[in-house]
């Protein structure tokens, strides 16, 4: 698994942070000096919500079977 992401309490935390990384990529209002950055947290972002989305429905499927 790639590097946990720092700060990510919850997966609407992390969705809520994610949605801004790209409305602000839409509105051009990241800078060059700041893209890579931005990118690799949207990337953490991304691996964590998936992570947690794939756990919670393994937890289902144990559950329901």
């Amino acid at each position: 698994m790639a590097k946990k992401a720092k700060n990510i309490q919850t997966y609407e935390s992390a969705m809520t942070e994610l949605q801004q990384i790209v409305a602000d990529l839409q509105a051009e209002a990241i800078g060059i000096d700041d893209l890579s950055e931005k990118v690799k947290r949207a990337a953490d972002l991304i691996q964590f919500c998936k992570t947690k989305l794939r756990n919670t429905e393994n937890d289902l499927d144990d559950f329901f079977t």
